[in-house]
């Protein structure tokens, strides 16, 4: 069983699941759809994600929600939040709930939110106050969580 949480306890099967969710829901109870709104939602999730990825890289730092990160960045993106790639996540997630007109879907982004934060987030916060304390403390009292 640890074996499959490895594979499938990751953020990304987390959005992929919350996508198809979105999609089941929609079947249930749809409004009119949205597409180009939706659209424009997801590609600012996309590139919020790839422009944070791309800070942590640059300062070869981990994007390994569980790895041990070797820089605490808190320029560019992570002055605006401290998870920007959840960020980016959700804004997915939300992107699809407008494109599809699917009010349900708002439970999964608000789901989505929850589970990262449990799941990830609180663990991730941990091991950057172990690692960076006052530094990590000071950037914490200045940049909230999500936004």
């Amino acid at each position: 069983m640890n074996h499959l949480k490895t594979i499938f306890d990751w953020p990304p099967v987390w959005t992929l699941a919350g996508i198809g969710l979105i999609f089941g829901l929609d079947q249930i109870w749809s409004l009119q759809n949205h597409p180009l709104p939706g659209a424009v939602v997801i590609l600012a999730g996309g590139l919020l994600m790839m422009v944070a990825a791309a800070q942590m890289l640059a300062l070869r730092t981990t994007v390994n929600p569980r790895g041990q990160p070797a820089v605490l960045v808190t320029n560019g993106v992570f002055r605006l939040s401290r998870n920007p790639i959840y960020l980016g996540d959700a804004l997915v997630l939300l992107g699809v709930v407008v494109w599809l007109g699917a009010p349900l879907g708002l439970c999964v982004v608000a789901g989505f939110v929850a589970v990262i934060t449990q799941r990830f987030i609180l663990a991730e916060e941990l091991r950057l106050h172990a690692r960076f304390g006052d530094d990590f403390a000071h950037w914490r009292s200045r940049v909230r969580r999500w936004i």
